[in-house]
């Protein structure tokens, strides 16, 4: 079986993500989770990850729908109609980015200013990925993946399912069609020089991102089983798990009743997978590649934050 990384988006959303997070780690449920610097629990999230040195954690790279950490000024392009916010939805980002309207150097200079903002809390990064999958894009991939490789990080989520994941019913049908729709970006993410000669290394897949909303012990089991049996195969599975309390209540999230869902699926079916025989191996992206090999011999120095990137 291959590799598989089990993570967590959202990350610093909400307290009870994060406790929900702590708790599936401590239980061998997740292996990773994204970070987001401009999440209202942030503090806290920084908090639990330094009480769980084993737990990788990325940044999740925030463009649409919340508060950006730049200054307003220095990243006009992204931002809404109020002038200090980004655009409120998927959609209405997408327009932009299609329109041309969205400039890639606004996206780098955010995404770097979010990623400095975990460094200098002390996270070693281990990868970038994007709320709501935004760098399937190339326009924000590119950026995403030159600040990568300038700030020494190793790895970046491949935003596409595998064919086999996307079969399952697991979705409605506008939600299949979308995805559908947006796997046509697969081949140009591929040709990215970073990832083409692998200097930022990538997975064959993510598995769960049809499943989104649907993350149950059914779906979670149906999506496992196809993971294929490739040894030398690094997959990812996306998941949102937390707990629906006052605090989610206050953010912006269609992801609510099904956060406890998700949390038991986990639980349930992630700690008997490892003791499968033929199961997969669980990691996390900073296990990967030459980074990986300098972590595990205690050699390996990240970022501080306070570097000038050029």
């Amino acid at each position: 079986m291959p590799r598989l990384i089990l993570n967590a988006d959202d990350f610093g959303l909400t307290r009870g993500i994060n406790r929900a997070i702590a708790e599936l780690h401590r239980a061998g449920a997740i292996t990773s989770a994204t970070l987001m610097a401009n999440g209202p629990a942030f503090a806290d999230a920084v908090e639990v990850a330094r009480a769980h040195p084993g737990l990788g954690v990325g940044c999740h790279v925030v463009l649409t729908d919340g508060i950006p950490v730049s200054h307003p000024e220095s990243i006009p392009s992204l931002l809404g109609a109020d002038g200090k916010t980004f655009r409120p939805t998927l959609f209405d980002f997408i327009q932009a980015l299609l329109r041309g309207t969205i400039r890639e150097d606004d996206i780098e200079r955010e995404a770097l200013a979010q990623l400095q903002k975990l460094q200098r809390a002390g996270i070693d990064v281990t990868h970038l990925d994007t709320h709501k999958h935004t760098h399937l894009f190339p326009a924000v991939a590119r950026p995403l993946l030159h600040l990568a490789e300038r700030c020494s990080i190793g790895a970046i989520r491949n935003p596409f399912e595998p064919s086999s994941a996307r079969a399952l019913d697991h979705a409605s049908i506008v939600r299949r069609l979308q995805i559908h729709l947006l796997n046509r970006f697969e081949p140009a993410f591929t040709k990215i020089p970073q990832i083409r000669h692998a200097r930022v290394l990538t997975t064959q897949g993510t598995i769960g991102i049809s499943a989104t909303g649907n993350l149950n012990k059914i779906t979670l089991q149906g999506a496992l089983n196809t993971l294929p049996p490739e040894p030398d195969a690094v997959y990812e599975l996306c998941c949102h798990p937390g707990y629906n309390d006052a605090d989610l209540d206050k953010v912006t999230t269609r992801l609510r009743t099904h956060r406890d869902i998700e949390r038991e699926a986990l639980l349930n079916l992630i700690p008997r997978l490892t003791t499968q025989p033929g199961g997969p191996t669980l990691i996390h992206y900073g296990n990967l590649g030459s980074f990986g090999t300098l972590r595990a011999t205690g050699q390996f120095t990240p970022n501080t934050g306070f570097e000038r990137i050029i």
